[in-house]
């Protein structure tokens, strides 16, 4: 990532020397449009300074003889700030990346403007990709692995940008200098990425996440007549994520166009993707590859659904506490059914959840 500006001097305001050249704090703008503000002695940038690009990104940090040394900040147009060691002008060392919320997202080390050794990128849901980097800087090789929430459970493998093909579940066993050691499970299937479609919710239904099944099980819901629900295999503190919601990938249109008995399992991903766990997978002898459609409705939930990036299932959503839950509690979500508009089929809601509002409001009201 190199910032060597060879646009002309559109505009020049500060201080000149005898030879009319920028001398002590100036401003100048190219005829590219980029513009730097800070430090020159005799034409070449000394000192702190920051460049303000086109596309509206920055850059700034210290200028040693018109060369960007040492620490320095690049801020993309989307807001995305990577702090990056510079050596002249071009970043070769530590660096870091946040994103516009401020999460960490990148870890590890740049030479000649490229990703280089061991790297992390890190989910805003918790999980993370480690590995060594190939020569252009990519999650690429054979000594790649996903790391759950947990900073334990991980596949280890084989991965192709960032892409998991061939991975066995292993252990984090150590952390040294932000080199990873792993232990791979004896014994373990190969997991690989199985993004579901339209029609296939998974080419291997019956493989469990192994995250998901030291956190939850399934039992005869304590909802009255809810069937099964889902519970906590242990106790688990507030923002844990303890179970996945994969499915098959429908549009919104179809589910508003069919009767709300086919809905039963349905959330929406996205303003184009909804999940849904039709039959026969809505039982696990048929589907236990993830959990998380099991859990129930509840006015007073003690979870939430939350965008993941799974390394088997992709883009998903998860289940996440969003309070401290005892083992063997029973993991509830708000639906977040709409009350009001009516559509093809009516309400946009089913009929049980319009009778569990009315009991709902009704109590509140006491």
């Amino acid at each position: 990532m190199c910032f060597l500006v060879v646009c002309y001097v559109d505009f020049l305001s500060g201080h000149l020397d005898d030879d009319g050249l920028p001398h002590g704090f100036c401003t100048v703008t190219y005829s590219s449009t980029d513009r730097f503000e800070g430090n020159f002695v005799h034409g070449e940038k000394n000192g702190r300074g920051k460049f303000f690009f086109f596309d509206g990104s920055t850059l700034e940090g210290y200028y040693v003889d018109d060369a960007l040394q040492g620490q320095g900040i690049y801020t993309y147009e989307d807001g995305v700030v990577l702090h990056g060691t510079y050596v002249d002008g071009e970043l070769n060392g530590p660096a870091q990346e946040y994103d516009s919320d401020g999460r960490l997202i990148f870890k590890g080390q740049y030479k000649d403007n490229i990703r280089h050794g061991v790297c992390w990128i890190y989910y805003p849901d918790g999980g993370s990709l480690v590995g060594e980097v190939n020569e252009e800087g990519e999650m690429t090789g054979e000594k790649i692995a996903y790391v759950y929430p947990d900073g334990r459970t991980a596949y280890s493998g084989k991965f192709i940008d960032g892409e998991m093909i061939e991975a066995k579940l292993a252990t984090l066993t150590s952390l040294e200098d932000g080199k990873p050691q792993f232990e791979v499970v004896p014994g373990s299937p190969v997991y690989s990425f199985d993004k579901s479609t339209s029609s296939c919710i998974s080419t291997n239904a019956l493989l469990p996440d192994p995250y998901e099944s030291e956190r939850v099980y399934v039992d005869v819901s304590l909802i009255s007549c809810a069937g099964e629900g889902l519970f906590s295999k242990i106790a688990a503190e507030a923002r844990t994520v303890m179970s996945f919601y994969n499915g098959v990938r429908i549009t919104h249109q179809e589910v508003d166009s069919r009767d709300w008995a086919l809905n039963g399992n349905t959330i929406s991903l996205d303003d184009e993707t909804v999940i849904d766990v039709p039959e026969p997978y809505n039982h696990a002898a048929k589907y236990c590859a993830s959990l998380g459609h099991k859990a129930n409705h509840s006015f007073t939930p003690n979870c939430i659904y939350d965008p993941f990036v799974h390394p088997r299932f992709g883009p998903i959503k998860c289940i996440r506490t969003i309070r401290a839950v005892e083992k063997d509690e029973e993991l509830t979500v708000a639906y977040g059914y709409d009350h009001n508009p009516v559509g093809q089929n009516g309400p946009e809601a089913p009929e049980w959840y319009q009778l569990e509002l009315k009991a709902f409001q009704a109590a509140q009201q006491k």
